[in-house]
């Protein structure tokens, strides 16, 4: 399949499109500018009561008289333009595909030849994030601003969570029980001049961002933004080539079934300043771990130490500003016996993207504009990114759309094949964008025998307004046809292209409705649940009781104790700031607000966020097994959704035995 990348396919209707654009462009800004002055976010209220001489309201007293004579001149010219931009968009491409041409050795090429389908499993990592990038007036309904910052800052911060060096922090304490805690310990080894191993000093504190290097010696700073680039980080993708530091435990000790022979990653003691590109929404303070450049620390994050030659902790600076770690490789069945008992796998509550994240699946990225800013981010970490997914105007569609899907893929392996499809049955506000699903198949390795393994891959964005429950149903059913359709089309079986195998099937996106609500009993019964499997669900309106919600209430995005990823991973470990800081289901009888109910609900807020994979439909003698589910706050202030990740481990039977 041709991957489109370019949105129209040929340079004239590029350049009609694009006058045709400029024409509409001042009077489309106008008209946000305008309604946005009168539209205050609840920082902006706060600064404006700070501010004794109002100098903001007197501004938008003064420039808004200016907006609407620009405005009036405007409009002949809008009128215009859009005489010509609504026909180009039938011939638009549904969407643009982005790569980024691999120079270094762990590119997705090579990739692909890290997994040959034998001996280990593999990993791999998704993630999946509503941004709410809309035009900044429509932003401000959710109490955010500056959608063209909050672009850039979103990006940096997944490139540097993804990109950090994998290190996990397992915290020995009888009375530590929150989510995020972990109860297994383990050792980590700095390597001294000698060559020989030192057991880790006393002093090495729970510290989280501190600047790094990676293979090479390269410093986040010399990539794009500041963190480094795909493959930069020590495992390549693999979850078991950690770096394990044990806090609290018993002194000497040693975990069962560690092997030493594993490789290593280094550590710079030191914190740079603030993050470039910071939002106003979002001042740095102490404790922020949102960028790896921070001052602040993070339960699971960087380690900061101080060794001297000793091993005493003494030292120069100078000479302790770089530690190289032996990375412990952990048997995982045994940690999970020791952290989870009650699970299968690892759940927690993370202030930072899962390193060695593979792909990436995020909604409502609307505006154009901040799509670019968000692309040329990522890109610095994800080779292939596919973005401005959907259709405008009236093509293949009932209504006029103003806005695309709001669909953004990002991916460290080839993409092979896509496709794209519009719910037909959008209605009310919702059914001026063209919300639909992007569908994705990706290569992540190859077989001895020249047989690709590939993955599919589903991102969605489902119908929003609560009472249209029947909308969201039609819509899962469509998503699933789509789905059959897409892997029908896309797969090979012939002598001279042997058959692929195929790995993974996952769907990521926000499904609008949650599994706790009584108002969403018929989307919890969906079918799509008996294909698919929901690892934070027990059943129709019973979550696992370490799910918590991924909406969060937009009246205290801006509150100090959630307004940086520490501050609101701590907040979401306890159940009374998940009943103060996340939204929950709204009942449609009439007198049942939020703040009053709050104590009656069950569960832990609206969890609309999904990542769903399948049991079935594999190879036949492989299984797909989810090894860690996170709720990430790395993006606080940024967006009122919680992103959230897994990781599979894909494996065969007979790795098993």
């Amino acid at each position: 399949m041709v991957l489109y990348t370019t949105p129209f396919p040929n340079s004239c209707l590029s350049a009609l499109h694009a006058v045709s654009w400029a024409l509409i462009f001042p009077c489309y800004w106008l008209i946000d500018r305008l309604v946005a002055s009168f539209k205050p976010t609840t920082y902006e209220k706060r600064q404006r009561a700070d501010d004794p001489c109002c100098l903001q309201l007197l501004c938008t007293a003064l420039f808004t008289p200016i907006y609407l004579a620009l405005l009036v001149a405007a409009l002949p010219f809008a009128f215009l333009g859009f005489l010509f931009w609504s026909p180009l968009q039938s011939a638009r491409r549904p969407y643009t595909y982005s790569r980024l041409e691999d120079k270094g050795p762990a590119g997705g090429a090579a990739l692909l030849n890290e997994w040959k389908g034998t001996g280990t499993g593999k990993s791999f990592c998704f993630a999946t994030a509503n941004l709410c990038l809309l035009p900044d007036s429509l932003a401000r309904l959710n109490n955010l601003f500056n959608t063209q910052a909050r672009a850039k800052e979103i990006g940096q911060r997944i490139r540097n969570g993804a990109a950090r060096p994998q290190i996990k922090i397992y915290i020995d304490s009888p009375t530590n029980t929150s989510i995020s805690a972990a109860s297994f310990s383990s050792l980590v080894s700095p390597q001294g001049s000698d060559g020989g191993t030192r057991a880790v000093p006393g002093n090495i504190k729970r510290t989280a961002s501190v600047e790094y290097k990676g293979d090479g010696g390269r410093h986040p700073s010399d990539e794009a933004a500041n963190g480094p680039a795909s493959g930069d980080t020590a495992d390549g993708g693999s979850l078991e080539d950690a770096c394990i530091v044990r806090i609290g435990g018993e002194e000497g000790g040693r975990p069962p079934e560690m092997d030493d022979s594993a490789t290593g990653s280094q550590v710079r003691n030191g914190a740079s300043g603030g993050p470039k590109g910071q939002t106003p929404n979002h001042n740095q303070r102490d404790g922020d771990s949102g960028s790896l450049g921070s001052p602040s620390a993070s339960r699971e994050s960087l380690v900061k130490a101080r060794a001297g030659p000793d091993g005493s902790g003494g030292g120069e600076p100078g000479v302790n500003s770089k530690l190289l770690y032996k990375a412990s490789v952990v048997k995982k069945a045994a940690a999970r016996r020791r952290r989870h008992p009650d699970e299968a796998f690892d759940h927690e509550v993370s202030a930072f993207f899962p390193a060695n994240l593979d792909f990436l699946c995020l909604q409502e990225v609307f505006d154009k504009r901040a799509a670019a800013k968000l692309k040329d981010q990522l890109h610095g970490y994800f080779e292939y990114i596919l973005y401005d997914v959907g259709v405008y105007g009236c093509r293949g569609c009932c209504n006029f759309k103003c806005l695309n899907s709001g669909l953004f893929f990002a991916s460290r392996y080839p993409v092979m094949d896509v496709a794209y499809h519009c719910y037909p049955n959008g209605c009310s506000f919702d059914a001026l964008a063209s919300k639909g699903a992007l569908f994705l198949k990706v290569q992540v390795g190859s077989t001895p025998q020249d047989q690709r393994i590939v993955g599919y891959i589903a991102c969605t964005h489902l119908h929003a307004p609560p009472e249209d429950s029947a909308i969201r149903c039609e819509q899962l059913d469509l998503l699933q046809d789509w789905l059959a359709d897409f892997r029908k089309s896309t797969s090979s079986s012939s002598a001279a292209n042997p058959e692929e195998l195929v790995a993974f099937d996952v769907i990521c996106g926000d499904l609008n409705f949650d599994n706790c609500s009584s108002d969403d009993k018929l989307e919890q019964q969906h079918s799509l649940f008996t294909r698919y499997k929901d690892p934070c669900r027990l059943g129709p309106g019973e979550e696992k009781p370490w799910a918590i919600g991924t909406l969060l209430d937009t009246n205290g995005l801006y509150d100090e104790d959630v307004c940086t990823p520490d501050n609101l991973q701590k907040v979401l470990e306890s159940e009374e700031g998940r009943r103060e800081y996340l939204a929950f289901p709204t009942s449609k009888s009439p007198g049942a607000g939020q703040k009053g109910r709050k104590d009656l609900l069950k569960g832990n807020g609206r969890r609309i966020d999904y990542m769903l994979h399948a049991e079935e439909g594999l190879c036949p003698d492989w299984k797909a097994e989810v090894e860690e589910f996170s709720f990430i706050t790395q993006l606080s202030g940024l967006t009122d959704h919680l992103p959230v990740a897994m990781r599979l481990m894909v494996s065969s039977g007979e790795e098993e035995a």
